[in-house]
């Protein structure tokens, strides 16, 4: 079992690419099933933070391969979003 503070500071990994995509700002929890649907990283922005919500990346939990002590492997593929 893990907190959801732990996954804010652990970095987001590509497995494919290798890239590091951010860390975790928001989780999506499905509180009728108990369960974590997805989270929220934000795009990769050269100006202000403010200005780039609308480019935020949503991972579908589906995604995630492993989480380690200090990364979380996620598989890219279609189900990721722009949020």
């Amino acid at each position: 079992m893990f907190k959801t503070s732990d996954l804010r500071d652990k970095d987001v990994i590509d497995v494919k690419t290798g890239k590091r995509l951010g860390n975790i700002i928001d989780i999506e929890v499905n509180l009728e099933e108990g369960k974590v649907d997805g989270f929220i990283i934000p795009a990769e922005t050269k100006g202000f933070r403010l200005f780039a919500k609308d480019q935020d990346l949503y991972i579908p939990w589906q995604s995630v391969k492993k989480i380690g002590e200090d990364v979380i492997l996620i598989d890219i593929n279609e189900d990721v979003t722009q949020v």
